[in-house]
């Protein structure tokens, strides 16, 4: 993005770029609108040389680095810029940016305007003057990379799509700041027991056997679950268990007995209250209406 002057698309965008995918929804949106409303967006690659410097902006925008390092500087912090990398900004933010010449960045951005605009980039974790480094952000340039797509399309309800694709992307933001940041151990350590419950699911049993698995103390795993998933591991143990029993029943793989067998349940009946618990629908019901389907 280059300097602003009057609102046109040329003061809106950079030449330091190639490689460029622009879509443009409602360059001059009606003052007051309440909500989000997507104005522009795009992909692009940095030149080498790529180096901006604004005080103002016409829109809220969200950008997301792929590929390549760099450096923005927002209201004179500045931050490094690697693949991962999201950040917001408002009309009133103070924005530097550069790249490094032998890693050029490849990123999207997103313009947004309306009364909800800055409530919502906060809640995601996102403001105006925050970066924040996404461990897993494969999910987000998917989602960006439909954003672009759809904006770039002329139908009718173009502006409505890419405001709910907006509003997912922030939601996988929102969630994907939940990995585990570089260099904090609690993190890392709750992902780790995060992901052995996601695979080995229909084996483990107990907070015991997590622990176990993890090489760490059942308190220390359930401090990590409330502080990271509001939840405990157990009951997360018991979701992931009874998602795949569900998915084992809908796909006609076998009888509620099975099921419970597969995920670890002796007890059929005590598998029933547990799913239900879980789905708000006994295991049975679903059974016998993914046949009838």
């Amino acid at each position: 993005m280059d300097k602003i002057g009057p609102r046109s698309v040329e003061s809106l965008l950079s030449k330091q770029v190639t490689g460029t995918r622009y879509f443009f929804l409602n360059l001059a949106p009606a003052a007051g609108v309440k909500g989000v409303s997507v104005t522009l967006g795009g992909r692009e690659r940095c030149n080498p040389d790529y180096e901006v410097r604004r005080k103002s902006y016409s829109y809220h925008g969200l950008e997301y680095v792929a590929e390549g390092t760099g450096v923005v500087e927002l209201d004179g912090v500045a931050h490094e810029l690697r693949p991962g990398c999201v950040f917001a900004y408002a009309p009133t933010t103070r924005c530097a940016m550069r790249t490094e010449p032998a890693k050029p960045m490849l990123k999207y951005f997103v313009c947004v305007t309306g009364g909800d605009v800055a409530r919502r980039l906060r809640k995601a974790g996102v403001g105006p003057g925050v970066v924040r480094a996404l461990a897993a952000h494969a999910e987000i340039r998917s989602v960006v990379e439909d954003l672009v797509r759809e904006g770039q399309r002329t139908g009718a309800l173009a502006r409505t799509i890419c405001a709910q694709l907006f509003e997912l992307l922030l939601l996988k933001i929102e969630d994907a700041a939940g990995a585990p940041a570089q260099g904090d151990p609690a993190q890392e350590n709750f992902q780790r027991c995060k992901a052995l419950i996601d695979a080995e699911a229909e084996r483990l049993m107990t907070l015991r056997e997590i622990a176990a698995a993890a090489g760490l103390e059942e308190s220390s795993v359930c401090r990590l679950f409330r502080r990271y998933h509001d939840t405990s591991p157990y009951q997360y143990l018991l979701g992931r268990k009874m998602n795949l029993a569900a998915a084992f029943l809908v796909e006609g793989r076998g009888r509620v007995k099975e099921a419970a067998q597969r995920v670890g349940f002796a007890d059929p009946y005590h598998f029933s209250r547990c799913f239900k618990g879980v789905h708000g629908v006994a295991p049975s019901k679903l059974l016998k209406h993914s046949r009838q389907a």
